[in-house]
């Protein structure tokens, strides 16, 4: 098998020729994008640059302390995001958010280390890193929209859940339906993705693998286990989101907070 084409300067440079011509496409179209591609443009070549020096770093160490801080602070940033989409003025959402995804990574890490993959010291960056970084990423993802479906459900539905309440639901009752029609909102992006990968979609990170010379039947192996992955990381996290935030909204006598 061929080795891998590595990309010097000068090819990351045509690369961004790509981008420049996205910018004169939108020029000429008059989208009013031209600043926003060029903002985005500028921090993805920053921000994966720095990402690339500090994992080249930690995968060098490769010591416990560096991974966990490492993911600490991806995870924080990404809790950080999904809050910022789901409302700053409920309190402690932030801290809702930042446990259920980690609850639901650890607790798929977990089962995915000690029963599958095995290796011979739990916090080897190699695996950890990239593993709970895709974990996290679709984790934010799913609880910013479980999280801001079911805001903007109850306070759009005030009336219905005092209904529920003075004819003596709890609020846990009153707002059941809302939160799985939240959840459902949040991984039927999952589903279908699942539903299609191999077949309308090649997925990024088999793409990455293959053009890294991975063996295919390997790179979809590692696709399968990720994608399963997601799955369940998003359900838990989905459902401990909501569980958390819709406690919120009442006080400490099951009465609807306004």
């Amino acid at each position: 098998m061929q080795e891998l084409i590595k990309l010097d300067l000068a090819d990351l440079g045509l690369a961004v020729g790509l981008m420049a011509i996205a910018i004169g496409l939108s020029a000429w179209e008059k989208l009013g994008l031209e600043l926003n591609w060029a903002i985005a443009t500028g921090r993805t070549i920053l921000q994966l640059l720095v990402l690339g020096y500090v994992f080249d770093f930690i995968f060098a160490v490769n010591h416990p302390g560096a991974v966990l801080v490492i993911l600490a602070i991806i995870l924080t940033i990404t809790a950080i995001v999904a809050r910022n989409r789901i409302s700053q003025k409920i309190p402690l959402v932030l801290p809702v958010v930042w446990g259920a995804i980690f609850i639901s990574t650890a607790f798929t890490l977990f089962y995915t280390y000690f029963l599958i993959l095995q290796p011979d010291r739990w916090f080897e960056a190699r695996y950890l890193i990239p593993l709970a970084g895709i974990i996290i990423g679709n984790g934010m993802n799913a609880a910013a929209i479980a999280g801001e479906r079911l805001v903007s459900t109850i306070n759009n539905s005030a009336f219905e859940i005092e209904t529920h309440l003075s004819l003596g639901a709890t609020p846990q009752q009153a707002v059941s339906q809302y939160r799985k029609e939240a959840i459902r909102a949040a991984l039927l992006p999952t589903i279908n993705q699942m539903m299609l990968i191999g077949m309308a979609t090649l997925p990024n990170i088999t793409a990455g693998q293959l053009l890294g010379g991975v063996n295919p039947l390997d790179a979809v192996s590692y696709e399968i286990l990720i994608v399963f992955m997601v799955a369940i990381a998003n359900l838990l996290t989905t459902i401990l989101v909501t569980k958390g935030l819709y406690r919120q909204f009442f006080n400490s006598a099951a009465q609807l907070i306004r």
